[in-house]
């Protein structure tokens, strides 16, 4: 059986893990980074509507079941850089009332284990390290800050200006959607059409790979070993120490070792290992005496809307570069909603992935004169909406939406403001468990032992030597999107929790 060792060993490349690692390595500790999968290659096929969103070329041929026991392909992405390879690049930060216990329509949004003012500092280091461009004094819901933005925001072009202006006639508060791409000067951005939900074929997107992969591994501190799947975890005799990870790979067994562990494998994939873990000493998962290992699951409400307006062409390339925030806090009642952001703009062979009856031609003229938004809404913590295995081993996803009632208000409102604004013609495509809608929640970090798996710092309480740092750990799931806080916790959690010895 081959053999590896590090003093930290760190299981997924993607935000969490690359962070945590290039945390780690710039303070001179020698970690190993485990993927699963290997370097997503830079071809023609990286700018292919066709091959990234039909022949789904990069997404995994391994199925998940939902609720009902239905096998369904997940959204998830296991290459070097995780789901950042293809993602959005939309880095807001979490808003401070995220942090507080907040009631909704639908039930309690949990308060975290720390505040923002813990996180904020190292919000502003996770922003250089991703290269954000944003702006401040736009958005009415900006939480405060410390330190400005690297960069200025990315300038809107003409037509988004313009629909800008519609937005604020019709009484809200567009602003500038804070984003992680190298448009710097004498950067590698080239403002492409090909940027939301596709791999940058210029690495130009500031995706896990490229901002702290292969930083960490130019210090000659960090190694990544890929193609590498973790099956289980194994611990000492008291059952209070990990010392190996057991994996698969292309030739067979390998045996990890090392001093300290931490999971960075996204919230399905991180619950699941632990639970396969289990051993005499952690009868129910590693770790979860608690119960809780693998509860309240939970996924953005998500809904993408496209705004068709019959009088004017959208002649827009790089879209995604405004928000809407204004009934995030309130949405008029005193419940929070959720913001709106512009999507990258879509291609009538993209609308064809979910409007299967609808002829090719027909989305292409419906292309050439819509708006795409993303109207998102935060799922609420239920301990029945869950992560479990099933007797083969594969992952099965257990989950009811909670805070569909604020969701549909919010969608309405979008509706409504999009009317206003002039558009014709508004149609919805929901969001359902087979897209990556930011899972989050499954190995919950909290005060409380007995409610928590992780304390504030992302560390097992029942163990001494095991981290979990990715979106698992989140006690709520906001309404943001969530990249860049676990990029700031994962270097807080380097700075302040014992990780780095």
């Amino acid at each position: 059986m081959e053999h590896l060792d590090a003093d930290v060993v760190v299981i997924g490349s993607g935000m969490g893990g690359a962070t945590t690692a290039l945390a780690l390595a710039r303070r001179g500790v020698d970690v190993l980074v485990v993927e699963r999968g290997e370097r997503l290659p830079r071809e023609a096929e990286n700018w292919s509507p066709r091959a990234v969103f039909l022949d789904r070329r990069y997404k995994p041929a391994e199925t998940w079941e939902d609720r009902h026991g239905k096998a369904f392909h997940p959204g998830v992405h296991y290459v070097v850089g995780g789901n950042t390879k293809v993602y959005g690049a939309s880095l807001p930060r979490f808003r401070e009332s995220d942090f507080e216990e907040r009631r909704h329509l639908e039930g309690v949004s949990r308060a975290w284990p720390f505040r923002y003012g813990d996180l904020e500092p190292y919000y502003g280091q996770a922003e250089q390290v991703y290269a954000v461009h944003g702006s401040t004094g736009e958005d009415p819901t900006e939480p405060w800050r410390s330190t400005p933005f690297p960069y200025a925001a990315l300038p809107h072009e003409p037509y988004v200006r313009h629909l800008a202006d519609r937005l604020r006639a019709a009484g809200v508060h567009p602003s500038s959607t804070a984003m992680g791409v190298d448009l710097r000067d004498g950067g590698a951005c080239i403002r492409c059409g090909t940027c939301d939900g596709f791999p940058c074929r210029v690495g130009a997107k500031s995706d896990a790979e490229t901002c702290a992969i292969d930083p960490a591994l130019a210090t000659g501190n960090a190694r990544l070993a890929t193609g590498l799947t973790v099956r289980r975890l194994v611990t000492d005799g008291t059952g209070r120490r990990v010392v190996a990870a057991v994996a698969t790979g292309p030739d067979g067994a390998v045996r990890v070792t090392g001093g300290r562990f931490v999971v960075a494998a996204g919230a399905a994939n991180s619950a699941a290992l632990l639970l396969a873990s289990a051993d005499d000493r952690h009868r129910d998962g590693l770790g979860n005496a608690s119960g809780v290992l693998g509860r309240n699951f939970m996924m953005h409400n998500n809904a993408h809307i496209a705004c068709v307006d019959l009088d004017r062409p959208n002649d827009v390339v790089f879209q995604k570069t405004l928000a809407v925030t204004d009934w995030y806090e309130d949405g008029g009642d005193g419940h929070p909603l959720g913001s709106l952001q512009t999507l990258g703009k879509v291609q009538g062979v993209m609308m064809k992935s979910w409007a299967t009856r609808v002829p090719l031609p027909i989305l292409d003229q419906v292309a050439k004169r819509s708006v795409e938004w993303l109207v998102m809404a935060e799922d609420l913590p239920d301990p029945d909406n869950r992560v479990t295995l099933t007797a083969r081993g594969a992952i099965r996803t257990t989950r009811r939406p909670r805070g569909g009632r604020q969701h549909a208000i919010l969608l309405r409102a979008a509706k409504r403001l999009m009317r206003r604004a002039g558009y014709d013609v508004v149609a919805t495509q929901p969001f359902d468990i087979s897209m990556n809608s930011h899972m989050c929640g499954t190995v919950v970090a909290g005060a409380d032992p007995r409610t928590s798996i992780l304390d504030g710092l992302c560390k097992a309480h029942e163990l001494a030597n095991l981290w979990v740092v990715d979106a698992s750990f989140f006690p709520s799931s906001a309404a943001m999107n969530p990249a860049l806080t676990i990029a700031a916790q994962a270097l807080r959690v380097v700075a302040e929790s014992d990780l780095a010895g």
